[in-house]
């Protein structure tokens, strides 16, 4: 298994997470044994937004005797009320929501407090102003939650969490359908609407989320990377055709910004699948050939930093320096810390030939040789 360091926390994650929203769905010791063998496998970081008593006690015992070795993201604002799940900002139910899950992890802190679920302004306006937020500050600064994230599936949302400087991580929903929809705060209009739509890309308000997560240091960790499971199937997948786990885990992970994808584990099967990425093929790992020969929505011109231009005679790392260009040139002022990163690489773009064999591989078109020329005017070498 292999590790980042999400955002401002510094923790290590891995780069499989689970996702424990199917945990109740199954016999208790069933669940408990799923997440000890993910962390059998290396896994460290799971993600509760379940209120539902069941769920919260699974993970729990899962963790008993080694809570130090994972990071749990635990939701504050998601409740249970009459047996049903309610998300809220009212602190008479978000409070003892808070501390029933803290007394089923078994456990006196949560690594980081999710501000749980805000894709609309007015809710945004509401969580951000009184009681609730007021409750989050005081469990981060008693150190009852160790870090303050927050969970989203509209990227103009993330980024006023980025911009409030506090917000040290997003649990944000990824993958290559998602990434072609504009802003929205109806995430039930994020699953349809594909049919004859000239989709060209990834939608920039989410490349701008992506963009400042990464200068500014916010993690992301992904949900909804499989689209629900829709992407497996040819029939449902937007695209007209059908992707495996690998391809669907390597295309958050070339994100920037991401730090994990946190799976939705429902059986030893798909565990075992997810963690497979890790010693994967890069042919395996491939998601650009399946968008680029699809009948639907190519992202044709636009690097998707898949790694196809490999391998470079001089090795240049082009995926990383296309990466790099894209975070600098959209902005007046290239970040110091995008320039940095830019210049530790072993072999910058001035060192390019101009074989252009890379852009025989490509397989969105991309005129690489040019964005050589222009990230190494960009950067200064």
């Amino acid at each position: 298994m292999k590790y980042r360091k999400l955002g401002k926390t510094n923790l290590e994650v891995s780069e499989i997470g689970f996702g424990g929203e199917w945990l109740e769905r199954h016999d208790e010791d069933e669940s408990v044994e799923l997440m000890r063998c993910a962390h059998e496998k290396g896994i460290n970081i799971v993600d509760c937004w379940m209120p539902d008593p069941k769920s919260r006690d699974i993970i729990g015992r899962a963790m008993e005797g080694c809570r130090k070795s994972w990071y749990v993201q635990g939701h504050i604002g998601s409740t249970y009320q009459n047996g049903q799940y309610v998300r809220t900002r009212e602190l008479k139910e978000v409070r003892p929501a808070f501390e029933d899950m803290l007394r089923r992890f078994r456990s006196d802190y949560v690594d980081i407090g999710m501000i749980h679920y805000i894709d609309s302004l007015e809710d945004w306006n509401t969580a951000m102003n009184g009681d609730y937020i007021a409750y989050v500050r005081e469990l981060h600064e008693k150190g009852i939650i160790k870090h303050i994230g927050l969970s989203t599936h509209n990227p103009v949302i993330g980024k006023m969490a980025v911009k409030t400087g506090f917000i040290e991580m997003i649990l944000f929903s990824i993958n290559p359908a998602f990434d072609m929809r504009p802003a929205t705060d109806d995430l039930d209009s994020m699953f349809t609407g594909y049919e004859n739509k000239d989709f060209s890309g990834i939608d920039p308000d989410r490349a701008e989320l992506y963009r400042m997560c990464e200068e500014n240091n916010v993690g992301i960790t992904v949900m909804k990377g499989f689209f629900g499971g829709r992407l497996f199937n040819k029939e449902q997948s937007p695209f007209g055709v059908a992707f495996t786990p690998a391809q669907l885990i390597h295309y958050s992970l070339t994100r920037p910004g991401v730090a994990s994808i946190l799976c939705g584990l429902d059986s030893r099967e798909q565990l075992e699948e997810a963690v497979a990425y890790e010693t994967a093929s890069d042919d395996e790992k491939d998601y650009a050939s399946v968008i680029a020969g699809a009948p639907l929505h190519s992202y044709s011109g636009k690097c998707t930093y898949c790694g196809h231009c490999k391998p470079c005679p001089v090795d240049i790392d082009i995926a990383m320096v296309n990466k790099l260009y894209d975070l600098a040139s959209s902005q007046e002022e290239t970040p110091e810390s995008i320039a940095g990163h830019y210049k530790s690489l072993e072999h910058t773009a001035s060192e390019c030939i101009g074989c252009r064999s890379c852009e025989s591989r490509c397989p969105f078109g991309v005129g690489i040789a040019e964005r050589m020329t222009a990230a190494a005017t960009l950067f200064g070498v």
